[in-house]
């Protein structure tokens, strides 16, 4: 029933434990990236130990992020949002103690799970609680607390990896969530949704992960050249197929076909791609690059790269503004030659790189294309299809960016050159690192071109993004009503 008026004490509390919730998955895709040389170092892992340390998490959240909406709906929002709290908790307490790189790489993988549970359930439960008038409010400040935290998160990272240990980046989230779930349990009304016939694509979310987890493997292991990996990406493929087939068929499936029917949803979903491939890589490398090349601090790295979520999160509100006046084309165009005129900008950072002269501009220019073009994104996204499928049409779009960030982080060192133990090496990750900025800015540049060829004006009357402020780095904001899950 949404009666909750936010100014009641129900209401705050509400609040509170969706921004919890959210905020723990928000900073495990943030601050992990820091924390990696250390991870390295201390469990003796090579560099495809540590790109599966962030692909595990993204590889399960991304698969199951649609899945995970769905049985909210049908099972009870509040319900699935605290078992996916608790779940986030435990496979948080299980990385925290991990000892070997296997171990912790399995842990970070039940961390998705977690995610893929409370990430749409968080937005689900605001909008399924809160009386009409006030869920706008609600929402914004959901968004926008939640980009503070996403902001905070490598400063936070790198602080606790120079202090307490890189542990310590796990084994926060447990106080978090002992805090979180019982404020969920205790003032967080019930809710379902009565049109839920309880028949999921469980299939359909087997075969999306298991894809995405196939060529992961092949892309990361390629360096081998062995038949496994050949029938790793053979098996990854057709595992793809039979995906589409499912999705094709399936009287409910979880990312219903024809939604690609309208060309400009496609179209934006592809700059996605783009765009999203090109930040996640260049997070997961620069995280390294200034701690294994310029030689920073875990905290003087995570520091250096709060300009781009507190640009994001000041300014995305006013841009969306600016796109509503002159349209999406503009700024889907621009934002990322913007943002690969920024990673070019990167190749000036190596070994006795100046943060004011060299980082900084870097960033600020980075900062400044992400602004331009996440809010226009997301926009494009939500007006492209019927109103009544808003909230499907947002949350493939939140898949497809994760799942370009995986696919990144898996390729990206292949194609720059770096060996299993290039990290432990200055002048070989430095030389990797360029070459991997020029493959980002290269994406980027595809990214804008397709955005110029088929962005077209919106309609006056489309669904408008409800949240104006945001701060992540690593997807674009959830969005709608039933954002996150399938809609009958």
């Amino acid at each position: 029933m949404r009666d909750v008026r936010l100014a009641s004490s129900q209401g705050k509390w509400i609040l509170l434990t969706t921004v919890l919730g959210s905020s723990m998955a928000m900073l495990d895709s943030t601050v992990v990236n820091v924390a990696l040389p250390r991870i390295g170092e201390d469990l003796d892992a090579n560099l495809a130990a540590l790109q599966w340390t962030v692909n595990a998490y993204m590889l399960t959240l991304a698969g199951l992020i649609l899945l995970g909406g769905s049985l909210g709906d049908h099972y009870g929002r509040r319900k699935v949002f605290v078992v996916g709290v608790v779940w986030f908790a435990a496979a948080s307490l299980l990385c925290g103690i991990a000892p070997t790189a296997g171990v912790l790489i399995a842990a970070r993988a039940l961390q998705g799970v977690g995610g893929a549970l409370l990430t749409p359930g968080s937005l689900a439960l605001i909008q399924a609680s809160f009386h009409p008038d006030d869920r706008g409010r609600a929402v914004g400040l959901w968004s926008g607390f939640g980009g503070i935290g996403a902001a905070v998160g490598p400063f936070l990272g790198g602080w606790l990896v120079d202090g307490p240990g890189w542990r310590w980046v796990f084994l926060l989230n447990v106080p978090l969530a002992l805090l979180c779930a019982p404020i969920a349990l205790r003032h967080v009304p019930e809710s379902r949704d009565g049109r839920s016939h309880g028949r999921f694509d469980v299939l359909g979310a087997v075969l999306g992960a298991l894809t995405l987890g196939l060529l992961t493997y092949a892309l990361i292991e390629a360096r081998q050249g062995s038949l496994v990996v050949v029938l790793t990406a053979v098996a990854g493929l057709a595992s793809g197929v039979a995906f589409v087939y499912v999705e094709k068929y399936s009287p409910d499936p979880m990312m219903p076909l024809d939604i690609f029917a309208s060309r400009q949803f496609t179209a934006v979903n592809l700059v996605t791609l783009c765009v999203y491939a090109a930040f996640g890589g260049f997070f997961f490398l620069t995280a390294l690059q200034l701690q294994v090349a310029v030689g920073w601090s875990p905290l003087a790295a995570g520091t250096a790269l709060l300009p781009t979520t507190a640009m994001m999160l000041l300014f995305s509100a006013r841009s969306g503004a600016l796109a509503d006046r002159i349209g999406p084309r503009i700024p889907l165009t621009v934002g990322p030659l913007l943002c690969a005129a920024g990673m070019l900008l990167m190749l000036r950072v190596g070994p006795g790189a100046s943060y004011v002269a060299d980082v900084l501009p870097a960033l600020l220019v980075l900062g400044t294309g992400m602004v331009a073009l996440v809010a226009p994104l997301t926009a494009t996204v939500l007006a492209s299809v019927d109103t009544a499928r808003a909230g499907l049409a947002s949350g493939v779009n939140n898949a497809a960016a994760r799942a370009a960030g995986l696919i990144a982080v898996a390729a990206l060192p292949l194609l720059a050159g770096m060996g299993p133990e290039a990290y432990r090496s200055p002048a070989a990750f430095d030389d990797a690192f360029d070459r991997a900025m020029l493959l980002c800015a290269g994406v980027l540049v595809v990214g804008s071109v397709v955005a110029f060829a088929t962005v077209r004006s919106l309609p006056p009357d489309c669904r408008r993004p409800e949240c104006r402020h945001h701060g992540s780095i690593t997807t674009p904001p959830l969005e709608g009503e039933r954002a996150g899950r399938r809609i009958a």
